[in-house]
């Protein structure tokens, strides 16, 4: 029987408890688990500061929320929904709501980026790591693939000359309809 905070199981710590020398065993090498590791510390002590300036409570739901979301892969996208059934399959105790407002604060304390998709529910990915990169969606699965093109720079500073702006951010999300062959993705999204 759990109790009812977000701890993984009943006679461990929470994770933000942890002696911060722990390191959590799911990365596949030595020199991963350290860069995760201090990255989540890293984390976690900005949003603690965040929490503090803000007079907000320090829970272990929350800051279980930021564990999760940081251990997945830096190129990952997740919505709620998903988040709360990850954390559940884990042993967790928590509730949906926690997770909407915790992920609120975490983008608030720029922490998570938050996407909106089209017709999706908004989409959550880690910011510690993040360097600014444009979205493909595909229309059948949905599957989402990042990517960078440096001619949009030369777009972004051509227009900011021809309307004498300087431009400080941009979003670009391209919809398409999946060409590949046997996508795996299109084929996990639509099984027979």
């Amino acid at each position: 029987m759990h109790c009812p905070t977000a701890t993984p199981g009943k006679d461990e710590l929470p994770s933000f408890l942890a002696n911060a020398s722990r390191k959590v065993d799911i990365y596949p090498s030595t020199l991963s688990k350290m860069a995760d590791t201090a990255l989540i510390e890293k984390a976690k002590k900005i949003f603690e500061h965040f929490l503090l300036r803000q007079g907000s409570r320090k829970t272990p739901e929350r800051y279980s929320v930021l564990d999760e979301l940081y251990l997945l892969p830096e190129d990952e996208h997740i919505d709620v929904e998903g988040l709360f059934l990850k954390m559940r399959n884990k042993g967790y105790t928590i509730s949906r709501a926690t997770i909407y407002n915790t992920l609120d604060l975490l983008v608030e304390s720029g922490l998570a980026v938050k996407h909106q998709f089209k017709d999706k529910v908004a989409l959550y990915e880690q910011a510690l790591t993040y360097t600014h990169h444009d979205h493909h969606v595909c229309n059948q699965c949905r599957k989402i693939r990042e990517f960078s093109d440096p001619r949009l720079i030369e777009i972004k500073e051509s227009m900011g000359k021809e309307f004498d702006s300087t431009i400080t951010s941009h979003s670009l999300v391209l919809y398409g309809d999946c060409q590949i062959k046997n996508c795996e993705h299109l084929s996990a999204a639509n099984p027979l």
